[in-house]
């Protein structure tokens, strides 16, 4: 790969001198100018001011060559009838150099024409795009996909952050649909693929170096065995450089979020006695969770709450409270905020709602300003509040929860939060803590992150997000994260993709869920594709061991739940095992002679105890197996609760030899299979009534961690 340094004073003034026009994008030969100085390969060309200055620079360059338009308002030359390729002949190069300015002053007979471009024909290879925008939420990315005409009919293209590494440039190669193409196929030359991941690499570092460039665009670029070239570039600019946003390093993350989670002293501001006012549900829930460190209601109308001394003013609470949960009139919050800052409460939980979301941004931003002055982080407003269950603390109006586990748990919304409550009671599903974010003022999800990814209790994060304030520093956070514990996100607002305006291919591509999509997947993310599925893979994934190797086997008592259990194997990237021959025999062993070994085997419904029990022995016991997918069929002779009983009695046999591998069961039958399901759930066995999507949707979704942590 071309390690030549990019000579960036070239650029700089070529870009200083579009934007001193007002230009937002620049002309080819400028284009040009850019590519070239980052080693970018593009054809021979050269400005023909007349026709015959065409004829000759044609002359130079050799035939074939193409002709295109060069003006700074015509910046879609085709549309306007400002291209022409293929030209072979003096004749021809003087013939569309007229039409091609006359069809120009047709569309625009305003437009300055600065010449034609007289371009050396690109030789042949597969059209790819390669592009950069700059995108809102994660700032410069770049895009890789097919290109040419193909581009806006096929929309296969993937994103990366920029700068883009050579690894990350292979794996966007391998991450289209179409990949096999490269590759070559039907006899075809495979591409010259390092060269390839090189051009994807020099033109995000391109855009990542200047802030000014908005968005780049080759296509389509002709990709072949012997190298690269891109035939068309488009570089937009813009003058707006997006306001640096207040960031704070680890230490300082990790130090607010541990008085946050593990407080001493709460303050409740806005503390109350009566039944139904928010700042009473709060106090009851911090008095009736057993929150073992002081509780100092702040009301400048009572002297005692529920049994506590109350405080006219936050500043006469003694000592320095941890946090100050705020249950006052969003109108109250400013001034209250200034006391808590000069009190030197690192935190404000911020339950009020009537900022930013009901259009009273001034109003938010003022308090964001008070928290920065002060040094107070502030989460919310417009949330529910929090808890924190290892620490005894239900710091919330809603209903409590003290179920201690390994789940951390955040929404933006509160519906959403509750939606999370119910699912944890339910399921009895242990939380480390729950977290509402609400209008995500000041801390956000790479705060919270940072924090659970070190915090001992929490064994995984599982996020639902409208959208992240900086995407940079949440992929940063996951990345931390992730080789330690799984990180599940549910993205809401899929189907708002595509909606924003762009004025290149890549721009139109990079709808916000596609970027999304591919830049989670970048950073290790597990993307759940809806709220049960995020809440099931958060309750799964600390149950089940990391598996050690790709080769997962299905038993079954029903082949048609063989079948379906097969289908989800493949739909979630996961490989069924070729069963060798020895292993065929040993399995055959145990299973009716109508039965069938292969991969599923099917022990068929009427099996007793035994047959189910040897086959997981079996299973378990092979180390050339690494997971175990059990379709179970509800039968008189193999009642449900004994299938469970028996599955987690070997299953925790082996494991206390060392043998852990990751095992999930789909249960058909009737209702006694609900019992199982969580009898198995709580001893180590992912099962699921009623369905053979989940359990196996459970395990990729474990599988795509480990890969993502390096553990595989």
């Amino acid at each position: 790969m071309d390690t030549t340094e990019p000579n960036q004073q070239a650029v700089r003034a070529v870009l200083d001198a579009a934007l001193a026009e007002g230009r937002t994008a620049l002309t080819a030969p400028e284009g040009k100018a850019v590519t070239d100085a980052y080693g970018i390969p593009t054809p021979a060309e050269a400005l023909a001011e007349t026709v015959d200055d065409a004829v000759a620079l044609a002359d130079r360059i050799g035939f074939p060559v193409a002709l295109k338009i060069v003006s700074p308002e015509i910046p879609h030359k085709t549309e306007a009838g400002g291209v022409r390729t293929g030209l072979n002949s003096h004749a021809e190069v003087r013939g569309a150099f007229l039409s091609i300015v006359t069809n120009v002053r047709a569309y625009d007979p305003k437009a300055r024409i600065l010449g034609v471009q007289v371009q050396q024909m690109v030789p042949a290879g597969t059209e790819v795009l390669i592009g950069t925008v700059t995108d809102p939420t994660f700032g410069k990315i770049v895009a890789f996909g097919l290109g040419g005409v193909l581009v806006e009919v096929l929309k296969d293209v993937t994103f990366r952050l920029a700068p883009a590494t050579r690894d990350d440039a292979l794996s966007m190669l391998d991450g289209i649909r179409a990949a096999e193409i490269l590759r070559g196929v039907r006899g075809g030359a495979a591409v010259d693929r390092e060269a390839l991941a090189g051009l994807v690499v020099k033109v995000s570092q391109l855009a990542a170096d200047f802030a000014e460039i908005a968005e780049v665009d080759l296509n389509p670029v002709f990709a072949s065995e012997s190298g690269v070239m891109a035939a068309d570039v488009r570089i937009l600019l813009t003058g707006e450089v997006p306001a640096a946003r207040r960031t704070y390093s680890r230490e300082e993350i990790l130090t607010s979020m541990g008085r946050l989670m593990k407080p001493a002293s709460v303050a409740v501001i806005g503390a109350s006695g009566e039944p139904g006012k928010i700042g009473n549900s709060v106090m009851r829930n911090l008095i009736d969770g057993g929150f073992p460190g002081e509780i100092h209601p702040v009301n400048p109308k009572a002297d005692d709450i529920l049994g506590r001394k109350a405080y006219k003013s936050v500043m006469d609470v003694p000592g320095e409270p941890d946090v100050a949960v705020f249950a006052i009139p969003a109108k109250l919050v400013p001034a209250a905020l200034e006391e808590v800052g000069r009190k030197g409460i690192p935190n404000a939980v911020l339950i009020p709602s009537g900022f930013a979301e009901s259009g009273e941004h001034e109003l938010q931003d003022r308090i964001v300003s008070i928290g920065e002055e002060y040094g107070v982080r502030l989460l919310g407003p417009n949330i529910y509040g929090y808890y924190s269950t290892w620490h005894d603390l239900c710091a919330t109006f809603c209903t409590p929860y003290d179920v201690k586990g390994g789940v951390a748990l955040t929404s933006q919304s509160g519906g959403i939060g509750m939606a999370i409550l119910g699912f944890a009671r339910t399921t009895r599903t242990g939380v480390s803590a729950i977290v509402g974010l609400g209008n995500k003022s000041d801390l956000d999800e790479d705060d919270l992150l940072t924090w659970f990814g070190e915090d001992p209790h929490t064994e995984c994060v599982a996020m639902h997000l409208e959208d992240l304030k900086d995407g940079r520093a949440f992929v940063d956070a996951a990345r931390a994260t992730v080789p330690k514990k799984p990180v599940v996100v549910l993205k809401a607002g899929r189907t708002a993709a595509g909606a924003r305006a762009a004025g290149s291919h890549t721009g139109a591509l990079a709808g916000d869920d596609a970027v999304y999509d591919d830049i989670l997947r970048q950073a290790g993310v597990i993307r759940a594709p809806g709220l049960n599925e995020m809440l099931e893979y958060a309750r799964a994934l600390p149950v089940l061991p990391t598996p050690r190797g790709g080769n997962v086997v299905v038993i079954t008592g029903a082949g048609g739940s063989g079948v379906l259990l097969s289908d989800a194997i493949v739909d979630n990237g996961l490989s069924l095992m070729e069963i060798p021959p020895d292993l065929d025999a040993a399995f055959r062993a145990f299973i009716p002679p109508f039965g069938s070994a292969g991969n599923p085997v099917d022990i068929t419904g009427g099996e007793p105890p035994s047959t189910y029990e040897a086959t997981i022995r079996l299973g378990l016991a092979d180390p050339r197996i690494h997971a175990l997918v059990l379709g179970y069929w509800h039968t008189i002779v193999t009642p449900p609760m004994v299938f469970a009983e028996l599955t987690a009695r070997v299953v925790a046999e082996f494991r206390a030899q060392g043998v852990q591998k990751p095992v999930v069961a789909s249960l058909a039958g009737d209702v006694e299979v609900e019992e199982a399901c969580q009898y198995l759930f709580e001893r180590g066995v992912v099962a699921y009534p009623y369905t053979t999507e989940k359990p196996v949707a459970a395990l990729g979704a474990k599988y795509r961690w480990a890969r993502a942590a390096g553990l595989l």
